[in-house]
């Protein structure tokens, strides 16, 4: 099981990553863009994945799943973060991160992980 702390933690040691409000969420961005939201309220992550991470994320675990409507044939993702263990948590969050981040640092992330 992850908890809030584990997320923000794992997603704050990206670079360049920013905190801002989301409606009634807390969004993640990257150069401005969203790659992760976190909704307080369900205890629930949506994050931006490739149609393809998000088959094989949602293959490994049933606390991860598409969003059920047009965003999620766009690859948002939801994530019960009570039911998921860290290390899958972390390694989706990277893949969400990398898909979001500009080339240079989705290179330097990905670089980190060899």
């Amino acid at each position: 099981m992850a908890t809030f702390g584990a997320l923000e933690k794992t997603i704050l040691n990206f670079p360049e990553v920013t905190v801002e409000p989301h409606f009634e969420k807390i969004s993640f961005r990257v150069k401005k863009k969203i790659f992760a939201t976190f909704d307080e309220k369900n205890n629930k992550v949506t994050v931006k994945l490739t149609e393809i991470d998000q088959d094989n994320f949602s293959s490994l675990s049933s606390s991860i799943y598409p969003v059920d409507n047009k965003w999620g044939k766009q690859g948002w993702t939801f994530i019960e973060l009570s039911e998921i263990n860290q290390d899958l948590l972390t390694k989706t969050l990277t893949s969400a991160y990398c898909e979001v981040a500009p080339k240079k640092l989705s290179e330097q992330i990905r670089n980190e992980e060899k």
